[in-house]
Formats: C-alpha cells, structure tokens, sequence
C-alpha cells in the first residue's frame, strides 16, 4: 500500500512539472507555422425566372344596380278564392289547460341568530422565560 502511494505521489509531481515547462509563445508560434486552410470556392448564384406583371386592380369598384321595387300587396288585391279564403282563416289554437295549483307545506320558523358575539374571555397572562445561562467558552471577549 505504501509503495502505490509513492508511485501515486511521484506521478502527480512529474505531471505538475510538465505542464508547468509548457511555454504559451512556443505553442502559439507552432498555430502560426499551420498552412493556410483552402478557401470554399464560391457558388455561383442561381438565376430565378421572372414573375409575369400583376395587372392593377381598380380602386373603385363600379355602382350595384338598382332593384326593381316589390309591388306591396294589399288584402283587397288578393283575389278571393277558395284556397285564399282558407289561407286567411286559419283555426284557433289550442288553449293550454289549467293545471290544479299544489299546496305547499308551511315552511318551519327558523329562530333569529343573535347578530353581535359574546365578548371573548381575558387571555392569562403566561409565565415568562427562564434565563438561559451562557457558556462562558462561546460568550464575546470583553470590550476593556
């Protein structure tokens, strides 16, 4: 058990010492000496067809022609035959009948509740705390 510790301890001291000989300007100069990276070649841009010409609209729209006015019929226009006859005397209808009204029971008195509450009774006074003596060890130096 001993040994693995020692080897654990060895190992994270040659770790610390290698990363603490990187130098940043030796790893920087190495970035700069990479080769240019190839640029993406441009695609050409397709050509889209033209749109057809909209025909303007009119902004006004033309006037809605007139309605012929409905001749208004009168009764004494209606001719007077059997089937008009019949039209303008339609029967009666029925009347509902009158149902028999339920008597109901008399509703119970129900007693008034009184509106204001009896007053409430003194609370008792309640004892007050011990003292908690303090531990000496846990008390805030003296101020002199």
């Amino acid at each position: 058990m001993a040994a693995s510790s020692n080897y654990s301890i060895l190992f994270l001291i040659v770790a610390l010492l290698s990363f603490s000989s990187i130098s940043t300007s030796n790893a920087a100069r190495s970035l700069m000496q990479l080769p240019n990276l190839p640029t993406i070649p441009s695609l050409p841009q397709p050509t889209m067809p033209q749109f057809p010409n909209i025909p303007n609209l009119p902004t006004t729209l033309p006037p809605l022609p007139n309605m012929p006015s409905l001749p208004i019929l009168s009764l004494s226009s209606i001719s007077t035959s059997n089937a008009a006859r019949s039209l303008m005397q339609l029967p009666n209808l029925p009347t509902i009948p009158s149902l028999p009204q339920p008597t109901m029971p008399q509703l119970p008195n129900i007693p008034n509740l009184p509106t204001t509450m009896p007053p409430m009774p003194a609370i008792p006074n309640m004892p007050s705390l011990p003292n908690i003596p303090t531990i000496p060890t846990l008390s805030p130096p003296p101020s002199n």
